[in-house]
C-alpha cells in the first residue's frame, strides 16, 4: 500500500506495511557536486508531480572500510537525503528521533539502519546522510568549513519544517547517534546555527572534544592537494574526480597510520587518527565545543550521554592488538596522549590488577576517547542547570571467540 505526503519541496510516495509508513531517500538539500562541491549545503529546488521515496538514496562519497562493504554502497549525486519511518496515519504530534550515524567522520549511511521498531512504538524515526571525509570536513581557510556539520543542521531544519506532515512533533525532536554521530551531537549542542532544532540529545560513545585547529586543518588540506598535484583551493580540488580524491584520502590515512608524528600532522590528527574532522573555524564552530557547553550553550536541551564498558577494546581485539601490545607500546601511547607515563601506568595497574598490556591499553583508550570526554560534557551541561543523565552499557556479548565486553558499535 502506498502512502503519500506533501513536503515543502513536493509530494513523496512511500509505502505502508504492518502499520508503519516508510519513506526512503528524500533529499533535504541540493546535490553537493559541481558548483556545490566543498560548499555548505544549498537549497533544494521544488519538484512537480509525485516523487517516489521507496528506495534508499545515494550515500555520500566514501571509501568502504573493507571490500565487503562495497556492495552495500549506493552511488549517485543526491546523497544529502534522509529516510523516515512513522506510524501509519493517526494521532499527530508524535515524538521524533533523528539518528546521526557514526563512522569516524570517514564513512556512514542512513541505509545502514531500519526504524520500523521505533515507528511501531509510536515514534517518528529519521535517519540522515551527511558528507564525510574531505567532502565533509576539508578546510582551506576560504570561508567554507564543516560542511558535514552544516549538512546535519540542514537535515534538522528540514525536519523542523516538514516532519508534522508525517505525524511528528517538530517541537519534540531528539537527536541520537554513536561514535562520530555522538561527537557530532556534542558539537551541535554548542553550535549557534543548531540552536532550537532539537529538544533532547543522546550521544552514545562520543562527546564534544573531537575537533582540530585551523592550522592543523589547513595542513591536512595542503597535504591532500599535494598528493593530488593540484593547488590547495576549493576550485582546484572540486575539479578532481571523486574516485581519485577518495584514493588520495586513503593514501593520506595510510601515511598517517605508518608515521604517527605530531610535528608532521598535528596532535589532533595523531591522537584521533582522523585526517578530516570538525574544525574550530571561528564561524560554524566559534570555539571549542566543550568550552561553549561549559559556558552555557545547549543548557536548554535534555542530555542523556554514556559509553560502553569496554568501548575501545573492540577495535584492539579486531586488530589483534590485545595480544600484540607490549609494555613499551602501552607506555608509548600514554606519552603520545601527553600523560605522565609512570603515574598513569601505576594508576591503571592498581585499577586492573593482573591485566595484560593489551587489556590496559583497551581501558586507557576507552577512557581517553569516550568515557572521560562524556563525563566532562555531562558535568559541564549539568553545571548550567541542563537536565543531564549518564549511563554505562555493560553487557558482554560473545563475539569472534574473544571477550569484547560491551564494545564500541559502528
Amino acid at each position: 500500500m502506498d502512502a503519500v505526503v506533501q513536503t515543502r519541496n513536493g509530494a513523496v510516495r512511500g509505502s505502508i506495511a504492518d502499520g508503519v509508513m516508510t519513506f526512503k531517500g528524500i533529499p533535504y538539500a541540493a546535490p553537493p557536486f559541481g558548483a556545490n562541491r566543498f560548499r555548505p549545503p544549498q537549497r533544494l529546488k521544488a519538484w512537480s508531480g509525485l516523487r517516489d521515496a521507496l528506495e534508499f538514496g545515494p550515500d555520500p562519497p566514501q571509501l568502504p572500510p573493507d571490500p565487503s562493504f562495497q556492495e552495500h554502497q549506493i552511488p549517485g549525486e543526491e546523497c544529502l537525503n534522509l529516510s523516515i519511518w512513522a506510524p501509519k496515519p493517526g494521532p499527530t504530534k508524535r515524538p521524533v528521533m533523528v539518528w546521526i550515524t557514526g563512522g569516524m567522520f570517514e564513512i556512514g549511511s542512513a541505509a545502514w539502519y531500519d526504524g520500523t521498531a521505533f515507528a511501531r512504538d509510536g515514534v517518528v524515526y529519521v535517519s540522515i546522510n551527511y558528507r564525510v571525509g574531505a567532502d565533509g570536513f576539508l578546510y582551506l581557510g576560504d570561508g567554507n568549513a564543516n560542511m558535514g556539520l552544516l549538512d546535519q543542521v540542514a537535515a534538522l531544519e528540514w525536519v523542523r519544517d516538514n516532519i508534522a506532515a508525517f505525524g511528528g512533533d517538530p517541537g519534540n525532536v531528539t537527536v541520537f547517534g554513536e561514535s562520530a554521530g555522538a561527537m557530532s551531537i556534542g558539537i551541535l549542542l554548542s553550535m549557534p546555527r543548531a540552536r532550537g532544532l532539537f529538544r533532547r540529545a543522546i550521544p552514545e560513545s562520543g562527546a564534544a572534544h573531537t575537533v582540530m585547529s585551523t592550522a592543523t586543518a589547513r595542513r591536512m588540506g595542503q597535504y591532500l592537494a599535494e598528493r593530488l598535484g593540484v593547488e590547495a583551493s576549493r576550485e582546484a580540488l572540486a575539479g578532481v574526480p571523486t574516485d581519485r580524491l577518495l584514493r588520495a584520502q586513503a593514501e593520506l590515512k595510510a601515511d598517517l597510520v605508518a608515521h604517527l608524528d605530531p610535528a608532521r600532522w598535528g596532535i589532533e590528527v595523531v591522537t584521533t587518527m582522523l585526517a578530516f574532522h570538525p574544525v574550530i573555524d571561528g564561524d560554524v564552530l566559534p570555539s571549542r565545543p566543550i568550552d561553549r557547553i561549559a559556558a552555557g550553550a545547549g543548557s536548554d536541551v535534555d542530555v542523556l550521554i554514556g559509553t560502553n564498558t569496554d568501548d575501545w577494546r573492540l577495535f584492539l581485539a579486531l586488530g589483534g592488538m590485545i595480544e600484540k601490545t607490549t609494555e613499551e607500546a602501552l607506555a608509548g601511547m600514554m606519552a603520545l596522549y601527553g600523560l605522565p607515563v609512570e603515574a598513569t601506568l601505576a594508576a591503571y595497574r592498581a585499577r586492573y590488577p593482573g591485566a595484560s598490556p593489551g587489556d590496559l591499553l583497551g581501558a586507557l583508550e576507552t577512557d581517553w576517547y569516550v568515557r572521560i570526554p562524556s563525563i566532562r560534557l555531562a558535568d559541564a551541561h549539568a553545571k548550567n542547570a541542563g537536565t543531564t543523565y549518564m549511563y554505562e552499557f555493560a553487557w558482554e556479548p560473545p563475539a569472534l571467540g574473544v571477550r569484547l565486553g560491551a564494545g564500541h558499535s559502528m
